[in-house]
């Protein structure tokens, strides 16, 4: 069954393009939420995380900050 995954993003973040590249390799269906400029998303993911820095991710409400790769094989079940 598919997860929902949504990730806060900014452009110039270079783990959340790592963690957009892991989720395209494993064929992973995400919602990309750029916090740039909107002030209402960047609170979102502040309430979330309890922190200012991306990405965030949330797979079905479990929030993973940064990119960690083994968690996030863990929690979409991906083997390799």
């Amino acid at each position: 069954m598919a997860k929902n995954v949504l990730i806060y993003t900014t452009p110039t973040c270079q783990f959340c393009h790592m963690a957009k590249e892991f989720f395209k390799d494993h064929d992973v269906d995400f919602k990309e939420i750029p916090v740039k400029d909107d002030m209402e998303k960047q609170k979102e993911m502040v309430q979330k995380s309890k922190q200012m820095g991306v990405p965030v991710i949330d797979i079905d409400g479990e929030i993973v900050i940064g990119f960690d790769r083994e968690r996030l094989m863990e929690l979409l079940d991906i083997k390799e």
